[in-house]
């Protein structure tokens, strides 16, 4: 499969790192000149385009657009000589399903919002389809590559994306805390870091697999006046959860 990425900012380098390291090696990027991005397709051998007719020749099967929401729709327009099969799909989150329609009337489009650590392959992606896109199965098969695959409504996306998105950072946060807790009690840094990345990683992964609500996890290591639930009810204490939710409404306000 070709896949032509528009825009390689942080979001669309980030996905091609990802399939590159799942062995998707056919890509091709579209951006205008830049340094930053020249260097990053010479180290990846990947052909860099500056317009879309030079896209366009190039036939690809996917075009993934991670261009800002400010310019997306006026460059989706440009590809308005494409091959009516080529697979449409937007990164650029506040741009609507209908709008992409209507740039680009003889395509279906899906609309994602991906995040950073798709460029490990641990990615978390919402994901909605237009009402004639034909080509779910191979869009899914193409974003699973990259980590998990939400679907979700349309008008949903913007919670997908800030827990997904914005997640991550809150969740640094933690981490960082974490291991200052574990330097404060002896361990080096660089061990500490490595303790509290595990944890959380081992701590998703679970979740995911065993499909336990986080409740019924936590109910797993909290035993009868054990040292965990004495940590929890610190927790609780200071709000934590409270804290989170209220992060999530503030990253969600326009």
């Amino acid at each position: 499969m070709k896949i032509g990425v528009i825009g390689a900012g942080n979001m669309g380098t980030a996905m091609i790192k990802g399939w590159i390291k799942a062995g998707q090696s056919n890509i091709a990027v579209m951006n205008p000149e830049n340094p930053r991005v020249t260097s990053f397709c010479d180290k990846y051998h990947l052909p860099l385009f500056h317009n879309a007719d030079e896209m366009i020749n190039w036939q690809p099967d996917v075009l993934m657009f991670t261009t800002p929401a400010k310019v997306t729709l006026e460059v989706a327009k440009q590809f308005a000589g494409i091959n009516n099969d080529a697979i449409m799909v937007s990164a650029a989150a506040g741009v609507r399903l209908n709008q992409l329609e209507d740039a680009l009337p003889n395509h279906s489009w899906t609309q994602i919002i991906p995040n950073i650590p798709v460029e490990v392959n641990a990615g978390t992606i919402g994901m909605t389809f237009g009402q004639q896109d034909k080509n779910t199965h191979q869009i899914v098969s193409l974003m699973k590559l990259l980590g998990d695959v939400i679907p979700v409504n349309e008008d949903q996306l913007n919670i997908v994306g800030t827990i997904g998105g914005c997640g991550p950072a809150f969740i640094d946060v933690i981490m960082d805390a974490l291991s200052d807790a574990a330097v404060k009690y002896g361990l080096d840094r660089e061990k500490a870091y490595q303790l509290a990345a595990s944890m959380v990683a081992g701590t998703g992964k679970l979740a995911l697999d065993s499909k336990l609500s986080p409740s019924a996890l936590r109910d797993q290591v909290t035993s009868p006046g054990g040292t965990t639930i004495r940590g929890v009810q610190a927790l609780e204490k200071h709000a934590v959860r409270f804290a989170m939710m209220d992060a999530v409404d503030e990253a969600s306000e326009n």
